[in-house]
């Protein structure tokens, strides 16, 4: 599936949301959206979390 199709998909699920629940789900969509895809970059390996939750080192 391209990332266009995927694309597509989620912004309509996102409308879905935003029809049903309100603003309040639309923004908890959004939320766990954004959640979903730093997990789906980490499986992927494209992202380190532990990398990120370390940060620069002081000194």
């Amino acid at each position: 599936m391209s990332s266009v199709a995927i694309g597509l998909f989620a912004g309509l699920l996102l409308a879905l949301v935003a029809a049903v629940g309100g603003f309040s789900m639309f923004v908890l969509a959004l939320v766990l959206g954004a959640v979903g895809v730093v997990v789906g970059l980490a499986v992927d390996g494209r992202i380190d979390i532990p990398g990120l939750a370390a940060g620069r080192g002081r000194g």
